[in-house]
């Protein structure tokens, strides 16, 4: 069953439509197992890519996070265990013919694929992409200070702080903007 919660704000369905879904869980109850599906999980776009990427199937690049609001934007780390594979290029394919037909399945939703580093300034620094970020200094364990040009403050932040927010949940770290 897809609930409407499951489903991304703004989708209609007609019957007999075919639509790509992430299996959330099976219970086996007395009438027969009920099936818990959505559209609006981080899986549903991990799975896409699985789904159009080789790279991805066979292990070359490996999706290291993923940060999603549902029907609006998803930040996509990944990594390559093959230095001659650009993981992000992976990704989009030649012409972004791979990341299309993934854009289409979520009707238009905008997926930022920034490359995943074991440095946290480094992926900090990409994760807040579009932005050009100055400079990113840790703070404490698990947050860091980060200096933008004043030009990029809102493009840094996004919508009502869209990416900010986005970049914080996928590499796990507090993000404190700053301008110089």
């Amino acid at each position: 069953m897809l609930l409407k919660g499951e489903q991304i704000p703004g989708e209609e369905f007609e019957v007999g439509e075919h639509i790509k879904v992430f299996v959330m869980e099976v219970k086996n109850e007395i009438k027969g197992p009920i099936v818990t599906l959505s559209r609006t999980h981080f899986g549903l776009v991990k799975r896409l890519f699985e789904l159009e990427v080789p790279e991805i199937q066979d292990g070359t690049v490996v999706i290291k996070g993923i940060a999603r609001e549902a029907g609006s934007r998803t930040k996509m780390a990944v990594e390559s265990r093959d230095e001659n594979v650009d993981p992000v290029g992976a990704c989009i394919g030649n012409r972004g013919g791979r990341i299309s037909s993934i854009l289409n399945e979520l009707h238009g939703e905008k997926i930022d694929i920034v490359k995943y580093s074991e440095q946290p300034e480094e992926y900090v620094l990409a994760a807040l992409s579009p932005a050009s970020v100055k400079s990113v200094a840790m703070d404490g364990e698990r947050s860091c200070r980060v200096i933008v040009a004043p030009d990029q403050l809102s493009l840094a932040i996004g919508k009502e702080g869209q990416n900010a927010r986005l970049a914080a949940r996928l590499t796990g770290y507090k993000i404190d903007i700053k301008t110089v």
